[in-house]
């Protein structure tokens, strides 16, 4: 969770949650979906964890309430050894993986390090928002998810440890073919999207100053692209993540944004069109990404890239 208090704010009001491409949470297909040792590079699924429970944690290195859920988190890793499948799962959004060493170095963290390099783990789990645990029991399947790293968890890990089964909490993750209808939309025609987050300016400030100003720049960078061509198919699609309706309102006011935005409600635009840098700017033609775009400092270089593809 990035801020903490607006998190649980937006939490409490019902933000949606993830939507899958892949699997829902309730089925098994998150098992299957190819994730990456840290730093070994290897592929890697939770199939392969299959003879205990398992407690994951989703994170990033320039999320502040995850560093200061690192000790408990390795605290857990060493209590439960021996009974739990213990995993840290990195969301790889904005991420650098001398960060992520320096970060397993700070914590003297001893559990495995996974990359969710597409996020479709993520996806199929319901993630909303870092740091994120999920608890699986010796089934499978998904009993509990939390933002907190508080006594109620602590309960649940202990019973699960104990080869006890707590009550079910579902993700409520939506079935697949809700999440095809979404997607559906952007497999004809053509478009013209801003992928960005409301946050990766005013967060990243502290955490990746050179994030956050890459972030304004690419801001600045599509208003002139805009103005320069007015008529192709513009839109623009923030992250679902640490965000709702009021968020976003104030992030088109805050810039004065030239298109409209909408929010990927599931993760479903950012997991299928693989958007792990924040901002990307994508050139979509019949569901194909004809032109992806990253570098927002040459505003000329951007419009020669579109201009052949009008």
């Amino acid at each position: 969770m990035i801020f903490s208090k607006f998190c649980f704010r937006a939490f409490a009001l019902g933000l949606t949650l993830i939507i899958s491409i892949a699997a829902p949470a309730s089925d098994s297909g998150y098992k299957t979906i190819e994730l990456e040792t840290f730093p070994g590079q290897k592929p890697v699924t939770i199939a392969a964890l299959a003879d205990k429970p398992i407690y994951l944690k989703f994170w990033a290195t320039w999320c502040k309430p995850c560093m200061e859920q690192m000790p408990h988190f390795q605290k857990i890793a060493e209590k439960y050894a021996d009974d739990l499948n213990v995993v840290a799962v990195n969301i790889n959004i904005n991420e650098e993986k001398a960060r992520i060493q320096q970060v397993i170095q700070r914590f003297g963290l001893t559990m495995p390090v996974w990359l969710d390099n597409e996020g479709e783990l993520g996806v199929a789990l319901g993630l909303v928002g870092t740091p994120y645990s999920v608890l699986i029991d010796q089934n499978g399947q998904v009993i509990y998810t939390t933002h907190s790293a508080d006594g109620d968890l602590d309960k649940r890990l202990a019973m699960l440890a104990a080869g006890q089964t707590p009550s079910i909490d579902p993700t409520g993750a939506p079935q697949t073919d809700q999440a095809a209808e979404r997607l559906g939309p952007w497999q004809t025609g053509e478009h013209l999207v801003f992928f960005t987050a409301t946050w990766c300016d005013w967060y990243l400030a502290d955490t990746r100053p050179e994030m956050a100003r890459r972030c304004e720049t690419a801001q600045e960078s599509l208003k002139s692209v805009y103005q320069r061509l007015p008529d192709m198919p513009w839109q623009g699609v923030v992250n679902h993540l640490w965000t709702d309706e009021k968020a976003l309102n104030k992030f088109q006011k805050r810039y004065d944004t030239p298109i409209g935005f909408r929010i990927d409600h599931g993760g479903v635009l950012f997991n299928h069109f693989s958007i792990r840098d924040i901002p990307t700017l994508l050139w979509i033609k019949e569901g194909e990404v004809v032109e992806r775009i990253t570098n927002f400092k040459n505003t000329e270089e951007i419009i020669k890239r579109l201009r052949p593809r009008q």
